[in-house]
């Protein structure tokens, strides 16, 4: 695949950005971003078939790694550093590797991501198995790393999906599942880490909590496995305990520091049945 074929490559809507007003450019940017939400909704059939056979794989015991390098690696890495103190798993449940190791995090690793054979090497460090799966993110499409572990990933009974900016790229053919989120040029040429990370965002999101919700991991619409690892999330927690069993707040607090979260207080005590109402 060429650079000129790439989407993410073609130039900006937008020339003379330099000689552009502060707020001219916020409004530009804005108006390119609204594009990304569309973008994401048409890849939704695509996220949708992935979910599915992704959540049969982890009621399996299987696990899931995010693969990228750069702005796609780190995004990854955020998105599953937030599952477990979100929704109180397991941190080997949802990992995000990137190409360059840690380092990679807050410095760009020259060439890390050229090497097509690096990607499955790190992945061994896990020792996956065949129910684990392997969510490729590359911007371009194009990137050796993120191909690479794919491919291997496929070709040992892994799940494997693709998240891309670009359509019909080499990481598409080479996933079981190709997400494509075509958000078109970007407002500074080639800058993936603006509309395509955006949109990268908002599928690792709606893939990580969908699944969360569908394993159980939230009751009603609330976090009643998330970690109390500070003050607002003890009040919160204390306030769902409050509200769902109709006791005072110094008692479900206490409730909650006893066992630790919502999900085990819940377990040990029967909710308030809801007020019948007489006509």
């Amino acid at each position: 695949m060429k650079l000129t074929d790439k989407i993410t490559e073609q130039p900006s809507h937008y020339s003379h950005l330099e000689q552009m007003e502060a707020g001219e450019i916020l409004r530009s940017i804005n108006r390119e971003d609204h594009r990304v939400a569309d973008a994401v909704e048409h890849a939704i059939p695509s996220i949708e078939a992935f979910v599915k056979e992704a959540e049969a794989r982890m009621r399996k015991g299987g696990r899931m790694f995010y693969m990228g390098a750069g702005t796609s690696g780190r995004l990854g890495v955020l998105d599953a550093s937030e599952l477990p103190p979100t929704f109180g798993v397991d941190a080997g449940w949802v990992t995000g590797v990137i190409a360059g190791g840690d380092t990679a995090l807050r410095n760009a690793v020259e060439h890390a991501e050229d090497n097509t054979e690096q990607g499955w090497a790190d992945l061994q460090t896990f020792h996956p198995t065949a129910n684990d799966i392997v969510v490729g993110i590359a911007a371009s499409g194009t990137t050796p790393y993120v191909i690479g572990v794919i491919r291997q990933a496929r070709a040992n009974g892994l799940l494997t999906a693709a998240i891309t900016s670009n359509p019909h790229t080499p990481l598409a053919d080479a996933a079981d599942h190709a997400i494509e989120t075509i958000v078109g040029p970007e407002f500074v040429t080639g800058s993936s880490r603006m509309k395509s990370g955006t949109a990268q965002k908002m599928v690792l999101n709606m893939i990580s909590t969908c699944l969360m919700v569908r394993l159980g991991r939230v009751k009603g619409n609330r976090m009643v496995n998330m970690q109390l690892t500070n003050a607002k999330l003890v009040d919160r927690g204390t306030r769902m305990v409050q509200e769902t069993l109709g006791i005072g707040y110094e008692e479900a607090e206490a409730l909650l520091l006893r066992h630790g979260s919502v999900q085990e207080v819940l377990s040990h005590y029967s909710p308030v049945p809801p007020m019948r109402r007489y006509t």
